[in-house]
Order: structure tokens, then sequence, then C-alpha cells
């Protein structure tokens, strides 16, 4: 795992800091001021990427939807293939939430 390497005290407080949020305002919120407009526009881009390749889409058709580059739809192509399978738990975890609350 590569973020074994990073593993400190700054990350742990980042980590636990978005663990603390109750919900999605305060995502909101925080991640404004943590982090610029295009980094988190970056972040949600992968994990529709990952969504979408999950699905069985083609490159053209993730880059044509997304504006996702062919080598950040490869690397998450990559981690979805040899990763720590977290794109895979998410994904299912919110996907499963949002069937929950269509039924409701």
């Amino acid at each position: 795992m590569q973020i074994d390497k990073l593993r400190g005290k700054e990350l742990d407080q980042l980590f636990n800091a978005v663990l603390s949020l109750n919900d999605l305002d305060e995502c909101y919120r925080f991640f404004d001021d943590l982090c610029t407009i295009n980094e988190i526009q970056s972040l949600a881009q992968r994990l529709e990427v990952a969504r979408m390749l999950r699905e069985g889409k083609t490159y053209h058709k993730i880059e044509s939807e997304t504006g996702a580059s062919t080598a950040t739809i490869s690397r998450v192509k990559r981690c979805l293939n040899y990763g720590n399978d977290t794109y895979s738990m998410v994904l299912e975890r919110v996907h499963k939430d949002d069937k929950e609350d269509e039924s409701n």
C-alpha cells in the first residue's frame, strides 16, 4: 500500500477530520475551505470514472462524458484492478444508499 509511506500525524488529522463530518452540507463546506474547485472536481471525476469503468463503459465514452484524460482513466482502472478495492467498496455503499432513498 503506497499510502503507508505517507502515514503520519497530518494525514491522520485530515482523515479524522473527514470522518468527523456529519452530513453532505458539512462536506461541501469543509472541502470548499480545504481544496480548490479544480481539486474537488478532479476527485469527483475519478470516482465517476471508476463508476463508469465498473459498468463496462469504454475509454472513449468515459473521456467524452467526463472530460477525463486517458491517463486518468488508466490510473483509475489500475486502481480498480490492482488497488485496495476501495473504489468498489465506496461505490457500492453510495449506490446502495441511493437505491434505499429511491425506495422510500
